[in-house]
């Protein structure tokens, strides 16, 4: 069988995943008048049968971190409901497998972390940056097509942490000065019952931030439950947000008005960047995230430098000391009050 003819009959990953099958760009239409567009592997383009203003242009994005496979299994079910005619989505929608060569290694990345790989094209040394290239190069096509005369943009790009959380799921806004954060947004996140929001307050190269910094997308990375192996991972704990994701793609409006409330919003309050190969963490390394520590504790240490909380403590998110020295070794956060109008913003 074909990589073509398995996408067809709803197999995307497998499709995806399987390199000693050849490539063929493809398009062709499903019976509902759905058009679908194979254009690299483990990216689909899938486009409504009418098309007007009110049409959003969804990206919905996984595999980024080949390990993170829950949201790989998400995107592969809703694939095959497109594909097999069991629901029709009246957006167009961008469905993307990432990075295969890492899903196939079971592992984050094979060289560097793909996502810290969007500030801007890559050379072509190694396959991390080959592929976000890649990605890159297919947003902006499929933003750049859009057909509203006031494009309503979105990108929702999944993983899971590779540790246990006080929120089970949560999603991060990265920081842009586009109007990124309106309360659709906030009441989609509610809907799907995710825990938690964590607003970014510097920009950060990842690839849901480059659909925010370019194309002014709701833009999202989303975390959804903790790393399993491939068709192990429990998705009755994420049908409240598989529920959500195919209504956000099926149904022509969604209710987007959010009371302050759910998901618990999140700032950050500082970010700690590996300076030298002496950074180190105070606390257990797989610490959850979101665990707080109270005001004065020591949180880390550098070469010539001690990291304490600030007043009101903080809690920790994504910790890692084993990143390279310059990239992100945790984020700082604190809980805080928001003021709802046409944008949410963090109330001062």
């Amino acid at each position: 069988m074909t990589l073509l003819q398995l996408v067809k009959e709803g197999d995307f990953l497998a499709a995806t995943l399987d390199l000693s099958l050849a490539f063929e760009a493809s398009e062709w239409t499903l019976d509902s008048g759905v058009r679908c567009y194979l254009s690299h592997r483990g990216v689909l383009h899938i486009t409504p049968a009418e098309l007007n203003d009110s049409v959003k242009d969804l990206v919905i994005s996984c595999g980024v971190h080949g390990d993170e496979t829950g949201p790989i299994e998400l995107v592969q079910q809703l694939a095959e409901q497109i594909l097999h005619g069991r629901i029709e989505p009246k957006h167009r929608l961008l469905l993307i497998i990432a990075h295969p060569a890492a899903i196939n290694a079971h592992t984050r990345f094979i060289v560097e972390n793909m996502n810290r790989l969007f500030a801007a094209r890559n050379d072509d040394s190694n396959v991390d940056r080959v592929m976000a290239n890649q990605l890159q190069d297919a947003v902006d096509h499929f933003f750049e097509q859009t057909s509203a005369s006031y494009p309503n943009r979105w990108h929702l790009d999944l993983h899971c942490a590779i540790r246990d959380s006080v929120h089970y799921t949560f999603a991060v806004s990265p920081y842009s000065e586009n109007k990124t954060r309106n309360q659709a947004l906030f009441a989609f996140l509610e809907q799907a019952e995710i825990e938690a929001i964590l607003l970014s307050n510097s920009a950060s190269p990842t690839f849901s931030w480059y659909s925010a910094e370019k194309f002014a997308a709701q833009a999202l990375t989303v975390e959804l439950g903790q790393v399993a192996a491939l068709g192990e991972n429990d998705l009755t704990q994420l049908k409240p947000f598989a529920e959500a994701m195919k209504k956000l793609v099926c149904e022509s409006e969604l209710h987007s008005q959010w009371r302050a409330g759910t998901p618990c919003v999140y700032r950050v309050t500082r970010t700690l960047v590996k300076q030298t190969p002496a950074f180190a963490f105070n606390f257990p390394a797989q610490q959850a995230n979101f665990s707080f520590f109270e005001h004065g504790k020591l949180l880390a240490q550098d070469e010539g430098v001690e990291y304490f909380s600030l007043e009101g403590g903080e809690a920790i998110v994504f910790p890692n000391a084993n990143v390279a020295t310059g990239q992100r070794a945790c984020l700082l956060v604190q809980q805080t009050e928001v003021v709802v109008g046409d944008q949410v913003t963090v109330k001062i």
